[in-house]
């Protein structure tokens, strides 16, 4: 384990940006998000930013493939690049977690090339939690915010920063930085990984369970006379899936530009009324479909398809950002019973 004065920071920041590209959470008047560093800019204090670090490996709009018609004759341009190397600095416990669900989505066979060469050339620098708010609920999905994963684990107390590389990459990142920090044990971070765990214990959501739910419950949830009263508040709107670390659906467009054509693939949301719309029709054509397939992928449908693992990390994004304060944690509550704790 390493260590740096929080006086040195910016040091940290520059040594790591004269070799790649570093991105870092920064105040802005829309909330605290990532942005790439350069000397001027203060790493935000905030808890999370706004919309997670989804988006460096799965981003909002993206140009696939072109194409170049004439006439009858089409000329498919690839035009994928190799990823420059980056680092994410400040990414918390559960932005890491939803990594791992996006993974088995995009690199699962036929891997996501796009996806990949991203990941593959990302370094993540974690950092932990130490004032988590009310809102927070990652426990329930197993996540320690104290200790989140990463290729290097970051602890902020309060007058240090303390590095722990966890990976070959994060190994090779944290060497390269050697000059700028000093070798320590880890007595100040369990001492501060003690008092945050105290604090989780103490949250309103601390004893929500996931027991009522997981693989194979599909028959058990799915016509659930609650899904009418959940969803009849629900406008429809998809802030919950654009702030999502998790969700991955998305549509795939072309656009004309009068000298060709050119494939984009954009985030989309399941909350959408057009969201299912084929050439046949919309196989979901009422609000309550659409609600219930959301929560039924995360809490059922995800987890049976994959080794039981929820596709939710307990962020509280959605909690903060619904509109009308419908979100994961009312429907657990709802649907689960007693069984939720």
């Amino acid at each position: 384990m390493r260590k740096i004065s929080l006086e040195k920071l910016d040091s940290l920041f520059a040594a790591i940006s004269a070799s790649q590209k570093l991105y870092l959470p920064v105040d802005t008047k829309a909330g605290a998000k990532f942005e790439a560093w350069e000397e001027g800019k203060t790493l935000s204090g905030a808890l999370n930013t706004v919309r997670s670090a989804k988006d460096f490996f799965f981003p909002q709009m993206e140009n696939m493939v072109d194409f170049k018609v004439q006439g009858k004759n089409i000329e498919v341009i690839d035009i994928r690049e190799e990823c420059e190397d980056f680092v994410i600095f400040g990414v918390r416990a559960c932005d890491v977690k939803s990594f791992e669900i996006l993974d088995r989505v995009f690199l699962a066979e036929p891997v996501d090339t796009y996806y990949k060469n991203r990941r593959d050339h990302g370094v993540i620098i974690s950092m932990a939690c130490t004032k988590p708010a009310e809102t927070c609920f990652c426990g329930t999905f197993g996540i320690d915010a104290t200790a989140p994963e990463g290729d290097i684990v970051c602890h902020k107390t309060e007058d240090a920063l303390y590095l722990d590389a966890k990976t070959e990459k994060g190994e090779k990142l944290l060497a390269s930085l050697n000059a700028l920090t000093e070798e320590t044990d880890d007595t100040a971070v369990e001492a501060q990984k003690a008092v945050t765990r105290e604090r989780l214990a103490k949250l309103p959501l601390a004893n929500l369970k996931t027991d009522a739910f997981g693989a194979g419950k599909t028959m058990e949830f799915f016509n659930d006379p609650m899904w009418k009263e959940l969803s009849q508040s629900c406008l429809g709107c998809g802030t919950c899936t654009f702030v999502c670390p998790t969700c991955q659906c998305y549509d795939i467009k072309d656009f004309n530009t009068g000298n060709g054509v050119k494939r984009f693939r954009c985030w989309d949301s399941c909350m959408y009324s057009d969201f299912t719309k084929m050439a046949h029709g919309n196989i979901r054509l009422t609000q309550l479909e659409r609600f219930r397939q959301r929560f039924m992928h995360k809490l059922v449908y995800y987890p049976t398809n994959n080794d039981g693992l929820f596709s939710c990390v307990g962020c509280g994004r959605c909690l903060s950002k619904c509109p009308i304060q419908m979100n994961i944690v009312k429907v657990m509550n709802a649907l689960g019973g007693q069984n939720n704790g």
